[in-house]
């Protein structure tokens, strides 16, 4: 698995229009098999930054197979106002180094 971040810093659009243009792109990743999840995250400290955290088989799965596949096309048109404001987009190989509390 890959994880792909995309780290927003807006100064012309609002944080509530890039969370619904992911709402409107969401139905394209999830009917991608290349896509095992997503997350968006909204910096408390930060308002005007947000990351997109997104889960890949591959690297080559989300380039190759997600980019010149059926769902790319509308994926993109409904986040294309944001492209300008993307701040970083990389991918990460996870690591060991890992925790979650499952209980409270």
């Amino acid at each position: 698995m890959i994880v792909e971040y995309v780290r927003y810093e807006l100064k012309t659009n609002q944080p509530s229009e890039l969370v619904e243009a992911y709402r409107q792109a969401a139905p394209h990743l999830e009917a991608a098999t290349q896509c095992l999840g997503y997350e968006m995250s909204h910096c408390v400290e930060e308002p005007s930054s947000l990351t997109l955290r997104i889960n890949w088989a591959s690297t080559e799965d989300q380039l190759q197979g997600f980019r010149k596949g059926p769902h790319f096309p509308p994926f993109l048109a409904a986040i294309r106002p944001f492209i300008g404001e993307i701040a970083e987009m990389r991918h990460y190989a996870p690591t060991d180094v890992a925790w979650t509390r499952t209980e409270g």
